[in-house]
């Protein structure tokens, strides 16, 4: 036992301190490990738990970066306001980077070892399953930065390639690792626990290249659509990931490493967003009172209610339909899977979800009144957020920012549970109900599919629900023609689009005297020129947006970057953005690519360790190495 503890130290210094080119001046020092030594099962379970992300990484690649560009939760800077910082990224590009040299030399560890006579019986499966995995890291290489090495990461500086050969390139392997596992291979037990989420179990990682396949596909659907058809149709035939089982997930832990939990810093609070929060109210037609305790159904408002306005304190200059009114209770009709993800102020007693006390070390969890002051800082209203529901829009609100101290507060607006911040929970790096909403999507664009897009699209909310634990609410919420704040219904033949135009009360916040506002929906002019608000399309995005909630905002990301879907409301501009240039007191009412990052910028460490490689990068990119460049696959408008 203790010699295997030893070469496994050795093989995982290996992977990280060498390259596969390294290896003939390991071979030279007798104590280092030699590639016929160390074990391919090793090499890929160090790039699987890396590519976790330890929390330092975390925080600023899963959860400032990939959540905030996806509108997961609340935060006003960065990526959401078209800026970046260089240290995140050098951090974020230096880890993955690792993950990929790892990932190659597994591979490349293997091919020696088949050619040196030395190869396991299992060896060639798991080489074909760093293949698979290399490529999941490719595209995530790829989908944040842009142009990239197809054959880097072997320790030299590279050659980068445009985003269209990186995309047949992982296509293409993605095809040919699947078709070559061979699953009569007898595996042995002690090898299994070096793969943190299917245990080298050769189905299920063919299950999930073949859907990452389709995923990929996708992603070229606006810019390539018949290599996309093809590519997909090609997969959809095979082995998917169809149920829950098969899910690629691995298990947090608590602590400090690779396993700890992606979200688990306390002094993020991860507040609901305005794009969620628009989403979720009205959406599915269950009524909260089937799905909230008791205790909080005094709060329900009448489902015309917008709430008190503010007008010195809130915004009003973003096309947020929402924006200007503070909710002072809970909505009638809400998406249900909204209150098992965010903690509602207030719920210190966990009546509804796992309450989130966080951070841990002061009372803001728990501190529900908070007040809104004026010019000279006197109070001109105190609010008491217990069991309401708001999500403040970003932006730059000026001297109204200052007043308010209730919008922002993490006591007073809710926030994500904890359920997925105490390192207990399982990473979902792939889900069923993504396969689903995948194949719905072909099936509309009249692809070949095992699944008609109603059916796809149907089992995917059902996925979903059942995740949530909510299954019981599914087939009525499927039936609803009821439209969110989006003008967005569930039932998938229900087309007909929205009109607005239509009266809600409201109650003015400084003098309690009631009112009425004419209430219309916002135009995606992204998507189909904001004429479309209902159609199919924007159904599946729009549950695929909430299913991948909280687990996937990279893919979120991306869809809205490719669609424009779903429909993100435009940063409130009561002050003029830097880093948005082109968004203004006169357009915020329009949506535009250039309003939304596209992107992260190359970090500097790539720029001083291979300059002639970033001037390849970004001459494909095709435009300036900044965060509002569209990648070649990304919608451009």
């Amino acid at each position: 036992m203790k010699a295997l503890k030893k070469l496994f130290t050795l093989a995982l210094g290996s992977t990280l301190l060498f390259s596969c080119s390294d290896f003939d001046e390991v071979n030279i020092d007798p104590k280092a490990a030699s590639a016929d030594q160390v074990q391919v099962e090793y090499i890929i379970n160090n790039s699987i738990i890396g590519a976790q992300q330890n929390p330092h990484v975390a925080e600023r690649a899963f959860v400032l970066y990939w959540k905030t560009a996806s509108r997961q939760h609340r935060v006003n800077g960065a990526l959401a306001l078209g800026s970046y910082s260089d240290g995140w990224s050098n951090d974020y590009y230096n880890s993955l980077s690792g993950w990929l040299k790892s990932s190659s030399l597994a591979i490349t560890t293997a091919q020696e070892k088949i050619a040196a006579g030395s190869a396991l019986p299992y060896t060639e499966n798991l080489m074909h399953i760093a293949r698979i995995w290399r490529v999941y890291l490719m595209s995530e290489f790829a989908d944040n930065f842009g142009p990239m090495p197809i054959d880097a990461f072997s320790g030299e500086n590279p050659e980068f390639a445009s985003l269209q050969d990186v995309y047949y390139h992982m296509l293409a392997e993605l095809a040919d690792a699947t078709a070559n596992i061979n699953t009569e291979v007898v595996l042995p037990e002690s090898i299994t626990k070096y793969d943190q989420a299917y245990g080298f179990n050769y189905s299920q990682w063919i299950k999930y290249g073949n859907s990452m396949r389709l995923r990929l596909a996708m992603r070229l659907s606006e810019v390539d659509p018949a290599k996309a058809q093809a590519e997909f149709e090609a997969a959809a035939a095979q082995q998917l990931i169809l149920e829950a089982d098969d899910n690629f997930k691995i298990a947090e832990k608590p602590g400090w490493d690779n396993l700890t939990g992606v979200m688990s810093r306390e002094w993020n609070s991860q507040l609901l967003s305005a794009t969620l929060n628009n989403l979720y109210i009205g959406l599915g037609g269950i009524d909260s009172e089937e799905v909230l305790p008791v205790e909080m159904h005094s709060q329900i408002k009448p489902a015309d209610y917008m709430g008190q306005r503010f007008t010195d304190h809130l915004t009003t200059m973003t096309n947020d339909p929402s924006a200007g009114y503070w909710f002072d209770g809970l909505h009638k009709v809400m998406d249900p899977r909204a209150y098992k993800a965010f903690s509602i102020p207030g719920d210190t007693l966990n009546l509804n979800s796992n309450f989130s006390f966080y951070p841990s070390w002061t009372n803001d969890a728990r501190t529900v009144v908070r007040n809104l002051v004026d010019d000279n800082d006197e109070v001109v209203k105190e609010i008491d957020a217990t069991f309401t529901w708001n999500a403040a829009p970003l932006g730059a609100w000026g001297k109204k920012s200052a007043k308010n101290q209730v919008s922002f507060f993490s006591g007073t607006n809710p926030r994500l549970s904890q359920e997925f911040r105490g390192s207990e929970s399982e990473r979902i790096f792939f889900a069923n109900w993504e396969t689903y909403f995948l194949i719905a999507e072909a099936a509309v664009r009249g692809w070949n599919t095992p699944i008609d897009a109603k059916a796809a699209y149907e089992n995917g909310v059902k996925a979903s629900f059942a995740y949530w634990e909510l299954s019981a609410f599914a087939d009525d919420y499927l039936a609803s023609e009821a439209y969110n704040r989006v003008g967005t219904s569930v039932s998938f033949d229900h087309t007909t689009e929205p009109t607005g135009g239509f009266t809600m009360n409201f109650v003015d916040g400084y003098t309690n005297e009631a009112g009425t506002v004419t209430f219309d929906y916002p135009n995606n002019t992204i998507y189909e020129n904001g004429q479309i608000k209902n159609d199919a399309l924007t159904k599946i995005i729009t549950q695929k947006y909430l299913a991948q909630l909280p687990w996937l905002p990279l893919e979120a990301w991306n869809d809205h970057r490719r669609l424009g879907l779903p429909f993100f409301e435009n940063p409130a501009v009561d002050l003029p953005i830097t880093d948005l240039p082109e968004l203004s007191s006169s357009n915020y009412m329009t949506n535009s690519v250039k309003f939304f990052p596209q992107r992260l910028k190359y970090p500097s460490s790539l720029v001083n360790s291979n300059a002639d490689g970033y001037q390849q990068a970004v001459g494909f990119l095709g435009g300036a190495d900044a965060v509002l460049t569209p990648l070649w696959w990304a919608k451009k408008q």
